[in-house]
């Protein structure tokens, strides 16, 4: 494999490009090296296989939507409270909308995984992993709500995320009150 991890992260962004583009069909490594303007067979050098382009794209999908270290540390010197952790819940939907491609490019990798049962155990890895994050981070917060909570608030975020990435049935609620409303709804008193 090739030792450049500036050339891995930018294969890896063009293929997210491609993959919000024009969906798992279109992932290609032709396709990702005419993405980025690279001589055929450059993808191939750093990802091998379409299996390990797929994690690949996983791994760069974290890094680009993991929360900004200083908002995370302003954060941890607040007491913990609902109100907090309905901010960070909106710090989650702000990165997940403001990165549409990503955004879709994940949505994309998670439809792919059900289609092909050899990603679906990457898949979960990954999904374990960061749900796992959330709740270890939650509870060192100090935050309100347990593993029950967490798993309930990604389900809820993945339902607002997509209906705002496709055809949204209420673009006049804000997201700060559906997050208001879902804290109130899911979080105990």
């Amino acid at each position: 494999m090739a030792r450049n991890p500036a050339r891995r992260r930018a294969i890896a962004d063009a293929g997210i490009v491609v993959l919000a583009h024009e969906g798992a069909r279109g992932l290609t490594h032709r396709a990702i090296d005419a993405e980025a303007g690279l001589p055929a067979g450059t993808t191939s050098n750093y990802f091998r296989s379409r299996e390990a382009l797929i994690v690949g794209l996983f791994d760069r999908i974290e890094e680009r939507l993991a929360p900004a270290p200083e908002v995370l540390e302003l954060r941890a010197s607040e007491p913990p409270s609902r109100a907090l952790f309905a901010e960070y819940v909106r710090d989650i939907v702000r990165r997940l909308l403001g990165d549409r491609e990503v955004t879709l490019a994940l949505f994309e990798l998670r439809l792919e995984a059900a289609r092909r049962p050899e990603l679906a155990a990457e898949l979960a890895r990954w999904q374990r992993a960061g749900f796992d994050r959330d709740v270890e981070f939650n509870s060192a917060m100090g935050l309100p709500g347990g593993r029950r909570e967490i798993a309930l608030f990604h389900y809820a975020v993945d339902g607002l995320v997509l209906d705002r990435l496709v055809s949204p049935i209420d673009m006049e609620t804000s997201i700060d009150e559906i997050v208001d409303a879902l804290v109130a709804a899911i979080l105990p008193n």
